[in-house]
């Protein structure tokens, strides 16, 4: 399936250091997105040290014979240890960590796969609905499941920030992978939550349904974020699947 695709990060309005990162393969293989946490260096370090760990290591064993989601799992466990690694040669980072949201589309597969860990997402635009595909791992995210807070309650909530699980520790326990069902005309959003903070999901779908050229489309989505307070660093990958109408060469960043 023929994929467009653009990216787009920048600090926001209140942060002096972006310590997001992203990665999309030229060939359009795989995108990663990542959102750093642990002070100004090592939350930059944190995401840059996670993405290039599982470029790396998705590159290197791509070819393999090993299933997509055993792959997606190796190269989250390198970056982890990756993390860990820089964490001992410079313990003024032992704190570091970051959140990734991967996507890889595989010769072979029916579908393609998505791993995460934190709360970064994914979502997939199909015509005028907009679905969150990945479920953050926080304890807002756990308590709203649980029917102990509202949607509304949730989104303001003081503990919404609080991760129940990041790259860079050693008791990482939790890493969802799953298939994802695509079709011709789908576009999909992997995104740090210096979006989601800012913007609703219904704001995030009527900016994507309202511009068809990607690059234009991810530009929107910053800017609105930041037009909205832009209190964190914002990160977009955008990628369209055939059949979206109108499409528009592809571009790549990182």
């Amino acid at each position: 399936m023929k994929r467009l695709f653009t990216g787009l990060t920048d600090p926001g309005l209140l942060r002096s250091v972006n310590q997001d990162a992203y990665y999309i393969d030229p060939e359009g293989r795989f995108f990663i997105v990542a959102d750093g946490m642990g002070g100004h260096a090592g939350g930059q370090e944190a995401s840059r040290i996670a993405t290039q760990a599982i470029q790396f290591y998705l590159e290197q064993y791509w070819p393999s014979l090993d299933s997509s989601p055993a792959l997606l799992e190796a190269a989250l466990l390198e970056a982890n240890q990756a993390i860990l690694q820089d964490q001992q040669s410079h313990p003024e980072r032992s704190d570091m960590g970051t959140t990734v949201v991967v996507v890889i589309f595989r010769d072979g597969d029916e579908q393609p796969w998505c791993a995460h860990i934190g709360d970064s997402r994914l979502y997939r635009l199909r015509g005028p609905k907009i679905e969150q595909i990945t479920e953050d791992h926080t304890w807002v995210a756990k308590a709203l499941k649980g029917g102990d807070l509202t949607p509304e309650q949730a989104r303001n909530h003081p503990w919404r920030h609080v991760l129940s699980q990041c790259l860079g520790r050693e008791d990482l326990r939790q890493m969802d992978i799953q298939a994802l069902e695509v079709q011709p005309g789908d576009r999909l959003l992997l995104c740090s939550d210096g979006l989601t903070e800012e913007l609703s999901d219904h704001s995030i779908a009527a900016h994507l349904k309202a511009i068809r050229a990607s690059e234009k489309a991810a530009a929107a989505l910053v800017n609105a974020a930041k037009d909205k307070g832009g209190r964190d660093n914002i990160t977009v990958v955008l990628v369209t699947l055939d059949g979206f109408s109108h499409p528009d060469p592809p571009t790549q960043g990182s």
